[in-house]
């Protein structure tokens, strides 16, 4: 009987239109429609099961990001599903070593994070062959084939495979017991969902105050738009909460490195726990600089940060009091296995990117891998949760007394409901071909 392989790669647009309501909104985007560049891997195994994945945007653009991800179906097409499943990082090292299309970044953009979707979708079906869902996959595995899983080349000057061999031999330590607490408790979390900057006053005190209620001991706020606005919505923020409950500030990339620290120490005396992106992703030494000069409020960023290169300088650099993965922006787990064992050497706490369109579904399986196995600890780690979007996925989070439920079922939760994608495909899905004959009648009814 022939051995099993990859058959077919779709690759979906898939938009929600979050604008509407201000849902994400923030300093340097005032109007995100979350969206994801969708992909399925299909084999001819016999089993049912597929690998799916996608890479995050917010609208336009979308359907680049979507190109670039199709153009990498020739790549993984034919590919043995016993040897890519046994082996994930084959995948991700095959196309981002690709001579040709490495010059279109190389390890960072659009192709990068094209990547990262096809490498998911592997582990997602890697996942549900072995009857487990990542984080348990990652948690039980051997360091070394962990290890192995890792591309040290351009970060062996910070973290040597030895090095993360002995880190997750290390983290294996009572794996059992913080597993069991794990499946108990769930993972610490934070929210984002009273904060976006759109929102009113009255709601984002109504959404904190129900925050509090609902068992989060951290909540987030948009700012960086105007001075003045982030003062007073800052103390609104402080006054419906207490002073006992973290807030975290995120400015989103919106500032100079001299305005970022004035801008942050103008919100100090309101006691913000830390400032999130204060400046360009990229300048390493612009966030260092912040963070001297903002101390004690710490400093976090990862989000846009493009590979595991940039992670390493901003740890050796002693630029980051927070490190902020994010499940889609680099190249899939295996580049994320590396961010956090970087971050484990260096002592500095990871505190996931998550929201959007199912990102809270994918970065709790790191998390909770983090945890269960490698560094073995939660505190002063959280994973953000925006409550937007999870009705969407077939094993959608769950989130009770501020804490991330544990995924049981097999896989990266990265599956989407059938319905769901056939809705909301761009532009041809249900939704949006209602939605656009709605705008034509509002708009033939105006001209009348």
């Amino acid at each position: 009987m022939a051995a099993a392989r990859i058959t077919d790669v779709d690759v979906i647009d898939i938009r929600f239109p979050t604008s509407r309501e201000f849902d994400g909104s923030d300093a340097m985007n005032p109007d995100p429609d979350y969206s994801a560049a969708y992909v399925v891997l299909r084999t001819d195994a016999g089993d049912g099961l597929e690998g799916h994945a996608f890479t995050f945007t917010i609208g336009r653009g979308n359907d680049v990001q979507a190109a670039a991800t199709a153009a990498l179906r020739d790549h993984v097409l034919g590919l043995s599903v016993e040897a890519v499943c046994a082996d994930p990082g084959s995948v991700g090292r095959a196309l981002t070593g690709d001579s040709q299309l490495r010059w279109l970044s190389p390890e960072k953009g659009v192709m990068h994070m094209s990547i990262g979707a096809v490498v998911n979708a592997v582990w997602d079906l890697a996942a549900k062959r072995a009857g487990k869902p990542v984080w348990k996959l990652l948690a039980d595995a051997e360091p070394e084939w962990l290890a192995d899983q890792v591309d040290f080349r351009y970060i062996e000057d910070a973290l040597t495979r030895e090095e993360a061999v002995a880190l997750l031999r290390r983290g294996r330590a009572g794996a059992v017991e913080r597993e069991a607490r794990l499946l108990a408790i769930g993972y610490p979390a934070y929210t984002t969902s009273p904060g976006w900057l759109g929102y009113s006053d009255e709601k984002l005190v109504r959404l904190a105050e129900q925050a509090v209620a609902d068992g989060f001991t951290q909540i987030k706020l948009k700012v960086g738009a105007d001075l003045v606005d982030d003062v007073r919505r800052l103390r609104a923020a402080r006054a419906a909460v207490g002073p006992d409950v973290r807030i975290a500030v995120d400015a989103n990339q919106r500032w100079n490195v001299a305005e970022a620290v004035e801008w942050t120490n103008a919100l100090a005396h309101l006691a913000p726990y830390w400032v999130e992106e204060p400046t360009s992703p990229d300048d390493i030494l612009g966030h260092a600089t912040v963070r001297r000069g903002v101390a004690p409020v710490k400093v976090a960023t990862g989000e846009h940060v493009q590979n595991r290169v940039v992670f390493k300088q901003l740890l050796q650099a002693e630029a980051i009091d927070v490190l902020q993965i994010d499940a889609t922006r680099v190249g899939g787990v295996n580049e994320n296995l590396a961010i956090l064992l970087l971050a484990a050497k260096y002592g500095v706490p990871v505190c996931p990117h998550a929201g959007g369109v199912g990102l809270c579904e994918l970065v709790r399986h790191l998390s909770m891998f983090d945890y269960v196995a490698l560094t073995g600890t939660t505190e002063d780690r959280m994973i953000e949760y925006v409550d937007h979007l999870h009705e969407h996925f077939k094993d959608p989070v769950t989130v009770a007394n501020g804490h991330y439920s544990a995924p049981t079922a097999p896989g990266f939760s990265s599956e989407m409901h059938a319905a769901s994608i056939a809705a909301h495909r761009y532009p041809d899905g249900s939704f949006w071909v209602d939605d656009a004959t709605d705008l034509a009648e509002r708009r033939k009814g105006t001209t009348r």
